[in-house]
């Protein structure tokens, strides 16, 4: 009996368990290996019963010896679907990742148009060639969103438009029908496969779609394996970078940047890119007053740059730069970085430290928003491809600096893993900047601590026994001053001050303390109050007003010339400015008294060094005071008394008031910094030059009075004409002073000699002495001069003060010339020794 091929093969097909059971008894075991390991070549097959059971065992076998010995997840994947595409008879696959960037999901080309004779090279998707596109895009986005299998028989009658034709314009390929799906990890979806335009039928069958799902599940095992062993990677580094970092973290606590060097150069293999660039900010956030008065003049545009979200000018004071992609690593440190620095000129950093994002870029030369270098950025060969900004943002939300990565190592572009494990990492180092802040602010206090016990050690204030030397209620009244009537203690105080100002008149500006007793200058003091009418009305007790004018004169040293003289003398000229001057027609009552007490205060607890003197030698006010140093101090050292109620002249002021007044404070006694002097200069003299062709008084102090700044200015210079003033007096007034005031300098000149081991300048040498009237017409022509000859146009009534100096300048000349000539007749008489015999 014949039997054909084709009711056998129907029998086998409908008994398979009767075919499994007859095989497994015939056919040996080498036969089966044998089959296995065959490349079995199928040609133009056109449904899977085309392919004998042996075979699809053939191609199964192949695909789990693949995924076994196949470490590149890539080239395992691309046998599948070059199997599946086979099997299929699809026209091609495509295997397309999902991935995420800033927050945002998106499918990028991964294994494009895989055919079954294709090439793995020629399928692979260099990352500069990835076709992305987002989510809500297209079938390929829909199955990733929907995370289910579709089979689509008719691209053009999809429902909802989901299918879109950009990859199709870009490849000039046309879609008829495809099948996609899903590589899924749990309910995440890592992937789309997609099978294109079946062969030989309109459509992808029901059967196809069973083969789809069957082989599928490979494609499913090699993307989950590789995706766990790089999400256990991912978590290596991230461990590696946390511990490393807090490890470094702790290891410095002193400075910000050593910080940061130290994790940031720690982790560096850990953050797979090719090198990274710091950028540490400015974190100043207001100005000093005196930088901001030509904003508010109108002198100087205000700052219209980018800000960060906390109000502060964004400014890169220092930059440092990790090499690695290099044979040999190099590490750059650039404090001021130039605009056109290579991390800065896109203007990317500056972008993140306005916004705060977080800014994961690829392919940066094509971006429209920033402008990359397409070239090499620098000698080095290095080309910008793919960035990673971030910002690293303290505790208390404020950006302090930020770090950008350039060019993950594989030449993919950073991930969403990349960006949290980064992110980990600079809110990490963000938050360490607390440990810096605090052991800053603990070295504060500790200075602190250290200037206020040398105060009190060295001043106390004011005592019963000396304030009944000045207010003697108990012999007048036998009564303790709380016990008192204000009024009749106004008298009281009143009477002594007056009997005494018969003998000095406080109203010239040739006024000389050296007639009267330091005891007396504190009487002086209180009668200027009393002369502004302050006294009554801003209701300052009497009792405090005395022990504030006593302290104040205790609160300075017995020093060679900036002692309690000096200090009343200061006060005594901003009295005589706003008196004799007719300078109080600007100001109101509290400004005034604001200002005279801070003339007597401004130079309180002065040591008899000036501010470089204080850098130089380390000491704590320097530590503590980065500018100004002694003029800080000063400063504070005022407002100590303000916080003492038995001290506070300003007791029974306003809030507001009471605020104004150490605005003032500060204005005034920071003012007398010579170092600001040449900041304020051209803008005094602008206001001259304002007010000088006004033709009524009444104009003048409508320019000046109804503009503040203009007011601070012209206080801040008051303040240096009253600190110089003494180059005004009377000859033999100025004269004294003017040693007074050497000597101290050359008592500084041996400490830095002496204590510092260095050489002092001239104008601080005693040996140099005989300098000092050269010294001294120097000191005036280029520094005082133009005070007195502005204010005394300003003001003619301030003329005396310009007259003085003119006057004190031509004698300090016939010094000095008397002096240069006596060097010249040495000098030729050396010549006369030192010349041979023969030619005398």
């Amino acid at each position: 009996m014949f039997i054909t091929l084709e009711p056998v093969e129907k029998y086998l097909e409908n008994n398979p368990q009767f075919a499994k059971e007859y095989f497994d008894k015939k056919l040996r075991p080498e036969f089966i290996t044998t089959a296995f390991t065959e490349n079995l070549e199928i040609k133009d097959p056109t449904s899977f019963k085309d392919v004998s059971q042996i075979q699809e065992a053939n191609i199964i076998f192949d695909l789990v010896k693949e995924m076994q010995s196949q470490i590149v997840m890539e080239k395992a994947l691309h046998k599948v679907l070059q199997r599946v595409c086979m099997i299929l008879n699809a026209d091609r696959c495509s295997y397309f990742d999902l991935r995420s960037r800033n927050g945002i999901p998106e499918l990028t080309t991964m294994l494009f148009n895989v055919t079954p004779s294709t090439k793995f090279e020629e399928n692979l998707v260099n990352p500069t060639g990835e076709i992305v596109f987002p989510i809500d895009m297209g079938v390929v986005g829909y199955t990733a969103h929907s995370k289910k299998m579709h089979n689509i028989p008719d691209v053009t009658k999809v429902s909802n438009n989901r299918f879109s034709d950009f990859v199709d314009k870009q490849t000039g390929y046309k879609t008829k029908n495809m099948l996609t799906y899903p590589i899924m990890a749990d309910k995440e979806c890592l992937g789309v496969v997609m099978a294109l335009n079946k062969i030989g039928a309109e459509e992808f069958s029901k059967a196809d779609e069973e083969l789809w799902n069957k082989y599928m599940v490979f494609a499913h095992v090699i993307a989950l394996q590789h995706h766990t062993a790089y999400m256990f990677n991912v978590e290596s580094r991230r461990s590696q970078v946390l511990l490393w970092s807090a490890s470094k973290v702790f290891e410095e606590l002193t400075d910000i940047e050593r910080q940061f060097h130290k994790a940031l150069y720690t982790v560096r293999i850990y953050l797979n890119c090719e090198r990274y660039s710091v950028g540490l900010l400015d974190m100043t956030k207001e100005k000093e007053f005196y930088d901001e008065w030509p904003v508010k003049l109108g002198d100087v545009p205000p700052y219209s740059g980018p800000k960060t979200p906390d109000g502060r000018e964004v400014i890169f004071y220092k930059i440092i730069d990790y090499l690695l992609e290099g044979p040999k690593e190099e590490i750059k440190v650039i404090p001021g970085p130039p605009i056109d620095h290579w991390a800065l000129v896109s203007g990317l950093p500056t972008y993140v430290s306005e916004n705060g994002f977080i800014c994961n870029m690829m392919n940066v030369v094509t971006s429209c928003c920033f402008v990359f270098q397409k070239e090499a950025v620098d000698e080095s060969g290095f080309v910008i491809k793919n960035v990673l900004s971030l910002p690293i943002v303290n505790k208390k939300e404020e950006i302090v600096g930020i770090a950008t990565f350039f060019n993950r190592k594989d030449g993919k572009p950073f991930d969403e893993h990349d960006e949290q494990i980064t992110e980990a990492l600079t809110q990490f180092l963000g938050w360490s900047v607390l440990n810096c802040d605090t052991y800053d602010r603990l070295n504060r206090m500790e200075w602190r601590k250290d200037i206020a016990q040398e105060m009190l050690m060295c001043r106390t204030r004011c005592t019963n026994t000396e304030m009944q030397s000045i207010l003697n209620t108990k012999e007048k009244f036998d009564a303790e001053p709380e016990d008192c009537d204000q009024k009749e203690m106004y008298k009281l105080l009143v009477r002594p001050c007056i009997r005494l100002s018969v003998k000095v008149d406080l109203l010239l500006f040739s006024f000389s303390d050296f007639p009267v007793t330091e005891h007396g200058l504190i009487m002086c003091g209180i009668r200027c109050f009393f002369e502004l009418n302050v006294v009554e009305k801003f209701k300052v007790p009497a009792e405090t007003l005395t022990r504030w004018m006593y302290t104040v004169r205790k609160g300075y040293r017995d020093i060679t010339y900036h002692n309690w003289r000096h200090g009343f003398n200061v006060g005594q000229t901003m009295f005589c400015l706003l008196q004799t001057g007719r300078l109080r027609k600007y100001y109101s009552d509290l400004d005034a008294f604001a200002m005279v007490a801070a003339a007597f205060c401004h130079d309180i607890d002065h040591r008899g060094t000036n501010n470089l003197y204080q850098t130089k030698s380390g000491s704590p006010l320097a530590k503590l005071h980065g500018s100004s140093i002694m003029e800080r101090h000063h400063l504070e050292y005022s407002k100590t008394l303000m916080a003492e109620e038995s001290l506070n002249i300003f007791v029974n002021l306003q809030k507001r008031q009471f605020e104004t007044v150490q605005h003032l404070f500060d204005v005034c006694i920071i003012a007398t910094d010579l170092a600001l002097y040449f900041k304020k200069r051209t803008m005094f003299q602008n206001i001259v030059n304002a007010t000088e062709p006004m033709e009524t008084e009444k104009d003048k102090i409508e320019h000046i009075s109804n503009n503040a700044i203009r007011k601070e200015i012209i206080m801040a210079m008051m303040m240096t004409g009253c600190d110089l003033s003494a180059i005004t007096k009377p000859w033999e007034v100025q004269s004294k002073v003017a040693l007074m005031v050497a000597a101290e300098f050359w008592e500084q000149g041996d400490l830095e000699r002496t204590v510092l081991d260095q050489q002092p300048i001239p104008m601080m040498d005693r040996n140099c002495a005989a300098e000092l009237p050269k010294m001294q017409c120097g000191f005036i022509q280029f520094v005082c001069a133009f005070v007195y000859k502005e204010f005394s146009r300003f003001h003619v009534e301030i003329t005396p003060m310009f007259d003085g100096l003119n006057n004190n300048l031509k004698n300090w000349k016939e010094l000095a010339d008397i002096h240069a000539a006596k060097m010249a007749a040495i000098e030729e008489e050396k010549k006369k020794l030192e010349a041979p015999a023969g030619n005398i």
